[in-house]
């Protein structure tokens, strides 16, 4: 296990232009990140077209696509990555036409453990637009909920990236998870 100060320092040099530090950085952060896809997969439907492997594929295609960027450290990058997992695999839902904000879905519940079952790329663009809501009202809780829920870092993880205390962290993750199941409710009460 790579420590965490080898990490940031194979980040930095990615930012400062090292063409070699994203091929050292790889290995050392490959099975971290696909644990991260896995649990993100785990939440899709069976048989979906795209797996763990190819979801981290895209997220690499990203981040070198994307320009620079200045990392600040190994939670930082694990953030951006668990950032671009909820994205690619939302855009994809939307692409394949499923139902506009969960007409006709199920009840569903948000909590650390959110299990999806049969719709699960229907829940995820419930999910994500409430979300981007929360993020519109209040963006350090909406990140919480981003790098706790789709990132899996801890509360000191979370609050280092946030560069908040713990508590703050606690508590804009409880208020979160209340506003996104309002929301989320409202949203399959709607019909639309």
């Amino acid at each position: 296990m790579p420590s965490a100060h080898e990490v940031t320092e194979l980040l930095q040099a990615w930012s400062g232009g090292d063409p070699h530090a994203l091929d050292r950085l790889t290995p050392l952060v490959y099975n971290e990140l696909h644990r991260s896809a896995q649990r993100y997969m785990a939440r899709e439907r069976p048989g979906h077209t795209l797996q763990a492997t190819a979801l981290i594929d895209e997220v690499y295609i990203r981040l070198v696509d994307g320009g620079r960027v200045t990392w600040q450290d190994r939670n930082h990058f694990f953030a951006v990555c668990a950032r671009l997992m909820r994205r690619i695999l939302t855009d994809f839902a939307r692409s394949r036409h499923y139902k506009k904000r969960g007409a006709g879905a199920r009840q569903i519940t948000f909590d650390e453990s959110l299990h999806i079952a049969s719709e699960p790329a229907e829940e995820l663009v419930v999910l994500d637009d409430a979300l981007r809501g929360l993020a519109a009202v209040d963006k350090r809780k909406a990140d919480v909920v981003e790098l706790r829920f789709f990132g899996g870092l801890s509360v000191k993880e979370a609050a280092a990236v946030l560069h908040v205390s713990d508590e703050t962290v606690k508590r804009d993750w409880r208020l979160a998870k209340l506003w996104l199941l309002r929301e989320m409710s409202a949203e399959q009460g709607d019909g639309c």
